[in-house]
């Protein structure tokens, strides 16, 4: 199955997740099919928390893509804030 979930990256103790369409039976940071966007759980004034490629999100869930609990919840969050 396919589905868009977080992949980690950053250094130790200071995280980025970049939001990634993969096979759910791939390595959380292993291969994927492409990035669509990003979450900076740590941005601080004026760096951007979220972003993502709302299109390509929209065109993934229509191909039956699941999102991961945390990435709806982050569509959800944003979804008012501007991309």
């Amino acid at each position: 199955m396919v589905t868009i979930r977080l992949s980690r990256g950053g250094a130790k103790a200071r995280p980025f997740y970049h939001i990634v369409v993969t096979d759910s039976r791939n390595k959380r940071d292993g291969r994927f099919i492409e990035r669509i966007g990003f979450f900076n759980p740590i941005a601080v004034k004026n760096d951007v928390p979220f972003r993502m490629a709302r299109d390509r999100y929209d065109y993934w869930t229509a191909t039956g893509a699941q999102p991961s609990e945390r990435v709806s919840k982050l569509v959800k969050q944003f979804a008012t804030a501007p991309t």
